[in-house]
């Protein structure tokens, strides 16, 4: 299985810029718990914002959420994987780098995104189907 048969296509990103507060509303908006943070130029990085990362910047600087931006507190660069690469990789990239999210990018464009919610849901809907064994119930 490819990272492209699983990936999120519909990316919701951010610009660095914004403050959190504008994160935490887009985020409310579109029902997500993560941003792909925008690169800035073609030779910038992509980067990821989480709910995680905003809490626990609120928390430690007792910082005002208007004052603080993206770019103080996503995780840059972000995880890239290519959508071509075997799903097991990925995984196991994501568990030693301690990540829940990767971007996928194609010719160094963004065209999407893979949770671990996305990796878990499809190893159970192949062990429902019977495709993979000692998974089931």
């Amino acid at each position: 299985m490819l990272v492209k048969d699983i990936m999120q296509t519909e990316v919701i990103t951010i610009t660095p810029l914004a403050t959190l507060r504008e994160a935490m509303a887009q985020m409310r908006r579109h029902k997500v718990k993560s941003l792909v943070v925008e690169r800035r130029d073609e030779h910038d990085a992509y980067g990821m914002i989480t709910y995680s990362a905003i809490l626990r910047t609120i928390v430690s600087e007792e910082g005002d959420i208007d004052l603080i931006n993206v770019y103080d507190v996503c995780a840059k660069p972000a995880l890239i994987v290519p959508q071509m690469m075997d799903v097991k990789y990925v995984a196991r990239m994501m568990i030693s780098q301690y990540q829940r999210r990767v971007v996928v990018l194609e010719s160094g464009k963004l065209v999407g995104l893979v949770t671990m919610n996305d990796i878990v849901g499809e190893v159970l809907r192949l062990a429902d189907e019977g495709h993979i064994e000692g998974v089931r119930d």
